[in-house]
C-alpha cells in the first residue's frame, strides 16, 4: 500500500482529494487529528512516513512545506502541490499529463510536480495542440476570458456569493495580472503573453474557458473541421473534443460537467465570417483541482489511470 499524506486536507481541494481517493485500491490515507493540523512536528512526522505528500495550502504555506519536506532529503516522500507556488518552478515538472504524449511518463517519474490551475487547463488545452501544430503562432495575438463558479475563490468570495443577495455576476483580475497566466505562457507554447480576462458566475462550481480566433489571420486560414483534428490527434481518447460546431450552435453552459473529472473542447466556428470560438469545459473543483491531483496522485504512486473509466465517452 503507498501512503499518502495531504497537508491541508480539511480545505476544498483536500475534502475533494480525499473523497476521489478513498474508493481507489492500493492508497492507504495518512490524516491527522484536527489539532495537530498546524502542529509542524506532526506533519513532519506525517511527512516522513509518506511515500507521496499532497500540498493543499496557501501558496506562502505551501513553499515552506515544500521546504519541510526537503530537510528529509533523498529517502523523502515524492511531493505534489495544490497551489500555485510552483507551477513555473525550475526542478518541477506540470501535473497536466495531456501536455504531449510523453507528458504522463515524466509525471509519474518526477520527484515534485504542480497541479495545474483550473483556467489554465482550460486555456493550455485549448491552445497547445494548435501552437504544435503551428495553426496558431506562438506571437500571436490572444485574448481569453472564463467564468468560473464561485468555489474557486476562497473564503471571502464564497462567503458573499453564498448570502442572500449575492453578486450575480463580476469580472475581476482587472489588473491583467492574474497569478495563472505564467503557466498559460509557459506551457502553451506562446511567445506573447494573452490577455486573460476571468469573472465569477452565482453559481457554485463548474467553469468555462473561451478563446476568440480570427481565422482569416491564421497561417493557412484553418477551418474548424482543421482545428478539431489537430485536437484529436493531440489528445487521442484523454480529453473529449466535440464536433466542429457551426452558426446554429446550442449554448454551452458552465455547469454541464459538474461532479466529474472531464474536460470538453467545444470548436464553435461561422467560415462565412471567418470567425471562430474555441471553448474549454471543466468542474474547477474537478479536473480544475481534486479531479486532476488524483490523476497525478495516480501516477506518481504508479496507480491505474482513474479517469479510465471516461475515455470511451470521447466524442459522446
Amino acid at each position: 500500500m503507498a501512503k499518502l499524506f495531504i497537508d491541508g486536507e480539511a480545505g476544498t481541494t483536500g475534502l475533494g482529494i480525499v473523497e476521489r481517493v478513498l474508493p481507489m485500491t492500493g492508497i492507504e490515507l495518512i490524516s491527522l487529528d484536527a489539532a495537530d493540523r498546524k502542529d509542524e512536528r506532526a506533519r513532519l512526522e506525517a511527512m516522513r512516513e509518506a511515500d507521496l505528500v499532497v500540498l493543499c495550502l496557501p501558496d506562502e504555506a505551501a513553499r515552506h512545506a515544500a521546504a519541510m519536506v526537503e530537510t528529509l532529503g533523498a529517502s523523502g516522500p515524492k511531493l505534489l502541490d495544490a497551489s500555485s507556488a510552483h507551477r513555473v518552478s525550475s526542478g518541477w515538472v506540470y501535473g497536466f499529463p495531456e501536455l504531449s504524449p510523453t507528458h504522463a511518463t515524466a509525471i509519474a517519474s518526477a520527484k515534485k510536480v504542480s497541479n495545474p490551475g483550473c483556467y489554465a487547463t482550460g486555456a493550455i488545452a485549448l491552445l497547445c495542440p494548435l501552437v504544435d501544430a503551428g495553426i496558431i503562432t506562438s506571437n500571436h495575438d490572444i485574448s481569453i476570458n472564463a467564468i468560473s463558479g464561485y468555489s474557486g475563490g476562497g473564503k471571502a468570495m464564497i462567503a458573499a456569493h453564498a448570502a442572500d443577495g449575492g453578486p450575480a455576476f463580476e469580472i475581476y483580475a482587472l489588473t491583467l495580472a492574474h497569478k495563472h497566466v505564467p503557466e498559460i505562457v509557459s506551457y502553451s507554447g506562446l511567445s506573447r503573453r494573452p490577455i486573460f480576462v476571468p469573472s465569477v458566475g452565482h453559481f457554485r462550481q463548474g467553469m468555462l474557458v473561451s478563446i476568440p480566433l480570427f481565422l482569416d489571420r491564421l497561417p493557412g486560414r484553418p477551418s474548424g473541421h482543421e482545428i478539431v483534428e489537430a485536437y484529436h490527434e493531440r489528445f487521442v481518447s484523454s480529453l473529449r473534443v466535440r464536433p466542429p460546431a457551426g452558426i446554429n450552435a446550442v449554448e454551452i453552459e458552465p455547469q454541464g460537467l459538474n461532479d466529474t473529472d472531464l474536460l470538453d473542447i467545444f470548436v464553435c466556428a461561422n467560415e462565412v465570417h471567418d470567425h471562430a470560438v474555441l471553448v474549454a469545459r471543466l468542474d474547477n473543483l474537478g479536473k480544475g483541482a481534486s479531479g486532476a491531483a488524483v490523476q497525478n496522485i495516480a501516477l506518481m504512486l504508479g496507480l491505474a489511470d482513474p479517469l479510465a473509466s471516461h475515455k470511451d465517452l470521447h466524442d459522446a
